[in-house]
């Protein structure tokens, strides 16, 4: 991590609009970067290239400008940028600039514009990873659509993992697959039946404690950034759902009596085997965040949303190492991201099985629980 981060980075700023409309984040893009090189930092040569030769680079920076479904003015900006570097030229020629002009989405071959790209030998092809990880950027976050682009791109160029890992978050192989799903299903169903009388005794407090319903639902994102209903235990006085959700604090004045001890031991995360019964979340993975919150933090860290790649998690990578409760600081979220990528990229059972002994074991997962 880099050692220029502002220790007290708020976590809301104002976001402006760019000409398009789109969402303009204004807010520490540069330093919060989390893996591999910045695009701006890439050398570009001086010398002219022929049109010929940068007809499929522009075809791949433009398929990365669409990837997410939103071209907007910034990544527009890029792509020229980048191709007038290229060419050594302040303006775009008339037939390239008619090349971005014409270029349609739903036409788009990556394949044939990679075979392009190889028989002209322009450029190496981590650079050219390197150039769509720019446009990527522009609008200073990746999300999972471009990600895929990327990762799509670096098989078609040949590149193994290896070459390709600082640039890409690519799911680690089998993290979404049959052996995952098994030990989710066979641990969750044994936890269950272990935790159904605590459960009940849970439920029982809960409505001794302070009236209201036993189970608070809230609205996260699951895999993909699809909204899920996630389950708890109330342990507050409110449920906020909306907007603007406050995240808990030390001494919260919203947690009931008995709701303290339910956050203070993660006993009020216990409903959530169910949605991992019912495959909405899996034992082990990011943890997910309210959707205001997600809305919030996607605009300020750049790779934010790859933690969206696989299934959320009740327990996870971050919180067994500390990285959990409330984050009053860009800094505390940025390291949560950062170790649900490292989970993502080195996902197996084993490293599953870890995780799961040190949420029951481990000392740091205690650490900012309230």
């Amino acid at each position: 991590m880099p050692d220029n981060l502002p220790k007290d980075a708020p976590p809301t700023q104002p976001v402006a609009e760019d000409e398009s409309g789109e969402r303009e984040s204004r807010i520490y893009s540069a330093p919060f970067r989390i893996a591999g090189s910045r695009g701006s930092s890439i050398s570009l040569p001086d010398a002219r290239e022929d049109f010929d030769s940068i007809r499929p680079v522009a075809n791949l920076l433009m398929g990365a400008a669409h990837s997410d479904g939103k071209f907007c003015a910034r990544e527009q900006q890029s792509v020229r940028g980048i191709l007038c570097q290229l060419l050594a030229v302040e303006i775009l020629p008339e037939p390239i600039e008619q090349q971005l002009t014409e270029f349609d989405p739903a036409r788009f071959d990556l394949r044939a514009a990679v075979d392009s790209l190889t028989q002209q030998s322009h450029a190496s092809e981590e650079r050219t990873l390197q150039l769509v990880r720019k446009v990527c950027e522009a609008d200073a976050r990746i999300d999972i659509n471009e990600d895929n682009y990327m990762v799509a791109l670096a098989l078609a160029l040949s590149l193994s993992p290896a070459r390709y890992a600082k640039l890409v978050v690519a799911e680690s192989r089998g993290v979404n697959g049959f052996w995952k799903r098994a030990e989710d299903l066979v641990i969750g169903s044994l936890l269950v039946a272990l935790c159904a009388v605590p459960m009940l005794l849970i439920a029982i407090g809960i409505k001794l404690d302070s009236p209201g319903p036993i189970f608070f639902r809230q609205r996260r994102y699951g895999r993909g950034g699809k909204e899920i209903d996630v389950l708890k235990f109330r342990s507050m006085r409110v449920q906020e759902d909306g907007p603007v959700v406050v995240q808990a604090t030390q001494d919260d004045s919203r947690v009931t009596a008995f709701g303290w001890f339910l956050r203070r031991t993660s006993l009020d995360e216990l409903p959530q085997l169910l949605n991992v019964l019912l495959g909405s979340m899996s034992l082990v993975g990011p943890r997910p965040h309210a959707v205001a919150h997600n809305e919030l933090y996607r605009d300020q860290i750049i790779e934010y949303m790859l933690r969206h790649k696989v299934k959320p998690g009740i327990t996870g990578w971050a919180q067994v190492n500390g990285w959990r409760g409330e984050t009053d600081t860009l800094r505390k979220m940025v390291y949560r991201v950062e170790h649900d990528l490292e989970y993502i990229r080195n996902w197996s059972l084993w490293f599953d099985f870890k995780i799961l002994l040190l949420t029951a074991f481990g000392r740091r997962v205690w650490r900012n629980a309230y």
